[in-house]
């Protein structure tokens, strides 16, 4: 004869650390997988094949310690102002020179300054 017991079953909960395992390796796979930032095209000339250059000097000079433009200290958003008066037109060629020890990321910012007031021929040498 089969005796079944009338106790209450204890109720089974279900295993959660194989769910959780794989939220954590979707996790880190698309935390790999994603970019933070943005990629672009900076526009440059090099030296070689620039072309000819015409008129006043426009030396931008970057420091550690700041901007120059033809040696004279500058601030940044000054720079195109102070750009305007040698310029004959927006395609002539802007000399950009980093110096040692300057950041890229202001390189870039002052890149970013020349070309939205219009500035496009941007020369980086050495």
């Amino acid at each position: 004869m089969i005796r079944f017991d009338d106790a209450p079953r204890t109720r089974r909960r279900p295993n959660l650390t194989p769910m959780i395992d794989v939220v954590f390796l979707l996790l880190i796979f698309f935390m790999l997988a994603s970019r933070f930032g943005v990629d672009r095209a900076l526009p440059l000339s090099s030296t070689g094949g620039a072309g000819e250059y015409s008129g006043p000097p426009r030396l931008v000079e970057l420091t550690p310690t700041g901007l120059s433009l033809n040696g004279v200290p500058v601030t940044a958003d000054a720079l195109a102002a102070a750009l305007a008066p040698l310029m004959q037109s927006p395609n002539d060629a802007i000399i950009l020179r980093a110096r040692d020890g300057a950041d890229l990321q202001a390189l870039v910012a002052v890149m970013d300054r020349l070309g939205t007031a219009g500035l496009t021929r941007l020369v980086l040498v050495e």
